[in-house]
């Protein structure tokens, strides 16, 4: 199965220049969420957690602490990332690729997503800190609902 560096390696090949980190977070959020809904599976076993600014990874954010942006993404195999995961994290990409991270962030931020649903198991309040992890039915309900109003996605 493809990780989550292996398919940050894909998304950093795919853009010309540097990538925001929180921009590179959220599009594998997003490329998780699209083949949990797509395909029926995950795209990789890593977990995101509920952080202020949205979902975070903490295999990804262990390697970039501290920068603010990257250019590539050393640690995985682009090459790993199947083509029918590809065709995925493409649209992925092509829907949200020309949005910021705080953009991005942003979509994370609404009231019914499993960001949302996360901290409000825990009671964070907003701004606050929280470390909950976002559950993957969740995300795969959240994007499959996400399809079923917005077909042209899929």
């Amino acid at each position: 199965m493809t990780n989550i560096h292996d398919v940050a390696a894909y998304i950093t090949q795919r853009f010309t220049g540097p990538i925001s980190t929180m921009k590179l977070q959220k599009l594998t959020y997003f490329s998780q969420g699209w083949t949990l809904a797509l395909l029926g599976r995950p795209l990789f076993e890593e977990q995101f957690s509920a952080w202020t600014r949205g979902p975070v990874a903490y295999a990804l954010y262990n390697e970039h602490r501290g920068l603010y942006s990257v250019s590539d993404w050393r640690r995985g195999d682009a090459n790993a990332v199947s083509d029918e995961e590809r065709v995925v994290i493409d649209a992925v990409l092509s829907n949200y690729g020309a949005l910021s991270g705080a953009e991005l962030s942003d979509l994370t931020h609404r009231r019914d997503t499993p960001w949302a649903e996360a901290r409000a198991r825990v009671g964070a309040i907003e701004g606050a800190p929280a470390n909950e992890t976002i559950d993957r039915e969740a995300m795969t309900r959240y994007f499959r609902r996400s399809f079923d109003h917005r077909p042209e996605l899929a």
